[in-house]
């Protein structure tokens, strides 16, 4: 292969990696945290930050898509190129989707809601599986290793995936040994109930 062709297929992989393995896991990432938040404020600035990384991510993508259309062949005779066509379209979709949100309380807003989840939680899967999929495309093109990008790109989702998960129960964590207001405590131990004491 031509030297410019491998720097062209490196330069579009890293587009979708910052695309598709980091930008939008942390616009994800983001708008969970926006889940509990309280304050007016800092829900508006999460949601922007949303927004905004989503946006940087699908013009990423974009460029990725464009380079693949100008420079490579496309035959769409590998599952690479064809995940990669359902993604790009599916991104747009989902851009789509968010841009023209019904407001909150209308009727429409629990199935856009629900479409918009859905949506994006198929980019965020076709997304890392057309990363994996591009590094083995990478290496059969090249014959270049691919080890330690997967080994890296494993360990960078295998993380996020644990934010993700922690961010559920991090509200939970925090809550243990503190008696809420109103909250009886009972703690029963064989048959006993130890009620707390007054201080």
């Amino acid at each position: 292969m031509n030297p410019r062709l491998v720097f062209e297929i490196r330069v579009h992989g890293f587009l979708l990696w910052a695309s598709m393995g980091l930008l939008m896991p942390f616009a994800i990432l983001a708008i969970r945290q926006g889940n509990r938040e309280q304050n007016p404020k800092r829900l508006r600035i999460i949601f922007y930050l949303h927004a905004i990384l989503e946006m940087l991510a699908v013009l990423l993508a974009t460029a990725g898509a464009i380079m693949s259309i100008k420079n490579f062949n496309n035959l769409f005779n590998n599952n690479h190129q064809r995940l990669g066509v359902a993604l790009y379209g599916i991104i747009w979709l989902q851009l789509i989707l968010g841009i023209f949100r019904p407001q909150r309380g209308s009727k429409k807003r629990r199935v856009w809601f629900f479409t918009h989840w859905i949506v994006g939680t198929l980019v965020s899967l076709l997304g890392v599986l057309a990363v994996y999929t591009g590094l083995g495309a990478y290496r059969e093109k090249t014959s270049k290793s691919t080890k330690i990008w997967n080994i890296f790109f494993t360990t960078q989702i295998t993380l996020i995936v644990f934010i993700y998960l922690f961010q559920e129960k991090w509200v939970y964590i925090q809550n243990q040994g503190v008696i809420l207001d109103n909250e009886v405590v009972n703690f029963s131990l064989d048959n006993k109930v130890l009620k707390p004491e007054s201080c």
